[in-house]
């Protein structure tokens, strides 16, 4: 998200099955404290996607991370320090652009 350009440049990755966030907490949490009402998300079968790489960051404290570990801490709210699980998942992120404007309405209308 940028506001320079006034625009969402990258979606929130989400994992389908169980609506954890595997990447963009802090563009979540950003988007909360502007208002917005609804993110461009990319849904993943993470689990299941054999596609996407899970390592840690060096210097995170831990050797090693498991995707289950990764999905059960999201459902817990008890999220990994910052910086901790680095996924690889370039191929299920296309480009972007939505104005923050747009995202300052509901996703659907009722």
């Amino acid at each position: 998200m940028t506001h320079r350009w006034k625009a969402y440049v990258l979606p929130l990755v989400v994992d389908r099955n169980t609506g954890v966030i595997l990447d963009g907490h802090h563009r979540h949490q950003v988007a909360l404290r502007i208002g917005l009402k609804c993110l461009p998300c990319v849904l993943v079968d993470y689990l299941g996607d054999e596609s996407i790489e899970l390592d840690v960051w060096p210097n995170c404290g831990r050797d090693s991370v498991s995707k289950e570990e990764v999905v059960q801490a999201g459902l817990s709210a008890e999220l990994f320090q910052p910086k901790t699980s680095r996924h690889r998942l370039s191929d299920h992120l296309p480009p972007i652009s939505v104005s923050l404007d747009r995202l300052l309405q509901p996703a659907v209308e009722s």
